[in-house]
C-alpha cells in the first residue's frame, strides 16, 4: 500500500518542478499522454504546481512516497513502460551500480495535461 501524505505535512522539496521530467524519451511520452507519473529519489513538486514541457502545461495532481517493492505493472504503465521489468531495466541502465531494493523509497509525482 502506498504511503499517501497529507499535502500539508510533506517534507521540503529537494529539487524544482522544471527538473522533474528531463530525459528526451520521457518528455515525448508525457507529451503523447503515455507517461502520467514520474518517480524520483527526491520531492520535485507540490500538488497543484505546473510543469511545462515544450509549451504544454501539466499539473501535479498527487505527490506521495512509495517503496520499490510496492511497484506493479500498472505503476510501470504510468511511467510509460509495458511492464515493471521494462521500467526497472530502464532505471538501472540510467543509474549504473544502483541496486533495486524493495525497501528503497521514492517520491511519486502524478500529473495530467492542463486543458486549455
Amino acid at each position: 500500500m502506498s504511503n499517501q501524505h497529507d499535502p500539508n505535512t510533506l517534507p521540503p522539496k529537494t529539487c524544482s518542478v522544471d527538473r522533474m521530467v528531463t530525459v528526451k524519451e520521457d518528455v515525448e511520452k508525457v507529451l503523447a499522454g503515455k507517461k502520467t507519473a514520474t518517480r524520483r529519489n527526491g520531492r520535485y513538486a507540490d500538488v497543484g504546481e505546473i510543469m511545462t514541457l515544450e509549451g504544454q502545461d501539466f499539473v501535479v495532481n498527487k505527490v506521495y512516497s512509495q517503496s520499490l517493492g510496492e511497484l506493479t505493472d500498472e505503476h510501470a504503465r504510468q511511467e510509460g513502460f509495458e511492464s515493471l521489468e521494462d521500467y526497472k531495466q530502464s532505471i538501472l541502465s540510467m543509474h549504473p551500480g544502483m541496486p533495486w531494493l524493495p525497501q528503497m523509497r521514492v517520491w511519486v509525482h502524478e500529473f495530467s495535461a492542463v486543458k486549455k
